[in-house]
This record gives structure tokens, sequence and C-alpha cells, in this order.
């Protein structure tokens, strides 16, 4: 009798909630997908956690969308702050969200500035690269489908992955991050965020070469957004990695095409064949962040918070857009 009354009372507050949650959330989010935790992926020699999103009832071949979250986040809190998993429902695709550990990085930020972890075969890099075939083999997934992104250090991460496993992905978006290669470059992390490095086009474009020798493409095209009145990571790095995938490409530095993006400068740079492969939005007056725009509207997305910034812009939706993923 005793432990019938103690069952009673933990079920009790459990079916509260329950009750609570069906009324006071949208139509369909009680019964959504959570975040599920993921071990045994590999020999994870960067020593990261694994997290991913999969939608409820995602059939196979669906594409796979690596989120890398900021310093002193987390995997959850980014990808449902970004506005990542809410389009993973929208659209259908799954979310890979590696987290970073205080024992790798006080801060919790990715190592985009260690050369242990930013080359091809161990480290940070690997462990991720190692994610996205576990991913894909679960869930069936499309491998030339899978796009990588991320914020601040993630960004720096997310340009890591594009140049140390470019044959992994399609396409990167870089938020608020800096250039593959960019604290070798600068001589330190700090300089490369505050001051940038003194590198020509080719210099940035050899060091992504570098990082992959023997490779001939095809590489992951780059879509960047930067705040204009950004302190942390100085707009000089949007430029950076314009001259550096740009190079990779084969294409100039000559701006394309020009238009706004929800009133932000819009700057599309096409190779020889006219396809665009470097594209930037510079968000003015936006400091250090990942631009959202929280809303039911068909390009709003994600959820204002601590360097995830409402300025009427998802950057998650216009990635996931170029993507062709909705």
């Amino acid at each position: 009798m005793t432990e019938t009354r103690a069952a009673v009372r933990l079920l009790l507050p459990v079916a509260l909630l329950a009750a609570l949650l069906s009324v006071f959330l949208p139509p369909g989010k009680a019964s959504a997908a959570s975040l599920q935790e993921v071990t045994g992926f590999g020999s994870n020699p960067g020593a990261l956690k694994m997290f991913r999103y999969l939608p409820a009832g995602l059939p196979a071949g669906r594409p796979v969308v690596v989120a890398l979250h900021g310093c002193t986040q987390n995997a959850a809190g980014y990808g449902t702050g970004s506005g990542w998993t809410e389009l993973a429902d929208r659209w259908g695709f799954s979310v890979v969200l590696p987290q970073q550990q205080t024992a790798n990085n006080a801060s919790s930020c990715f190592d985009w500035f260690q050369s242990g972890d930013i080359e091809r075969g161990g480290g940070e890099a690997a462990s991720v690269a190692q994610m996205v075939d576990r991913q894909l083999a679960d869930v069936s997934g499309d491998a030339s489908r899978v796009y990588v992104t991320g914020l601040s250090a993630g960004g720096g991460m997310t340009a890591v992955l594009m140049a140390a496993y470019p044959e992994k992905f399609a396409a990167g978006g870089v938020v608020a991050g800096l250039p593959y290669g960019c604290a070798q470059a600068a001589g330190s992390p700090y300089v490369c965020m505050y001051v940038g490095a003194t590198q020509t086009p080719r210099q940035w474009g050899d060091r992504v070469r570098a990082a992959r020798p023997g490779y001939t493409g095809p590489w992951p095209t780059l879509t960047v957004f930067q705040g204009s009145a950004d302190t942390t990571v100085k707009p000089v790095n949007m430029t950076d990695l314009m001259k550096q995938w740009t190079d990779v490409h084969g294409a100039d530095q000559t701006v394309d095409a020009a238009d706004t993006g929800a009133g932000y400068p819009h700057q599309v740079f096409r190779d020889g064949g006219g396809r665009a492969v470097v594209e930037t939005y510079g968000i003015t007056g936006m400091g250090h962040g990942q631009p959202v725009d929280p809303g039911s509207g068909t390009g709003q997305c994600g959820t204002a918070g601590a360097y995830i910034l409402d300025v009427n812009l998802c950057a998650a939706y216009r990635l996931g857009h170029a993507w062709g993923l909705g």
C-alpha cells in the first residue's frame, strides 16, 4: 500500500504537467520530437557529445543539418533558439547537434583555433565527421544533402569542417565566425577575432586546399551572416571568409549580385559558370549573435536569448531555403 501511494504521488505531478502542456502549447508541440543523445558514434578523438533531433515519422532519404553552438551555449539551447529544430519539423530533415564539454574548453567553445582539432583525421573535427556518418547510417539520410552551420566558435568550426571534410558537406553557413586557419595566419585567435589576418585570397584559399591535399572538388558553397556592430568577431572576418571561399571555388572577389534581405545588405559571388558559391549578409547594427525572427510567418523562426538576437531575419530560414530544404 505504501508503494502504491508513493507511485500515485509521483504520477500525479507528471499527469498534471502533461495536462498543462496540452492546454498551453500550440497544436502539435506537445507531441513534438525531443533531443536524443547518441553514444558510441565512433572513436570520438575530440571527446565531444552528440545529440540529434529527429522529427516524428521522418522518412529515409532526407537531408541532414549539423548545427554547432557558440561559446557558453549547449546543443539543446542552440537547436531551439536558432530555429533549426523548428524548421526540421516544418520541412522534414534531421539535425545533428554536437556539444562541447568543459573539459575541452572552459567556456564550451569549439576549438576552431587548435591545430589538433582542425586537421583532418583527428580532434574535434574528426568527432563531428563521425557523427555525420553515424547519423546517415541510422536514419538512411541523403549523403549528398548534408549541411553544416554554426555560431561564433561553432561558425569557426563550420569553416574547419568545410575545409577538412569537404566531401561530406554540400554547403555551409557561418554565423559570426572565422575563416579556416585564421588563428594560425594571425598568430593568435584573439588577433584573428578582433583584428583579422593579413592574407591574400590565394593565401586564404591555400589554407583550405592544404587541409584536404589532393582534393579536386566539389567544394561546399558558403553563406555568411555577420553583425556590423559585432565587437567579438569583427566584420573583417566575413570579408576574409568571402575571399577564402571564392578563391577555393576559382571565383573572383567582385560582387555579382546585390540586394537586401529583410532590409540588410546581401551580396552574391558567382563562379565562372554562374553558380552562386559565396553569399554574405551584413546585419546592420547587430552585435555578436545568431540572427532570428521569432514568429509564425513563413520566413520566421527562432527564439531570442543570449547571443540569439531578434533582428527580423532568421539565418536558419535563409540558409535552409537557399539549400533547398523547404
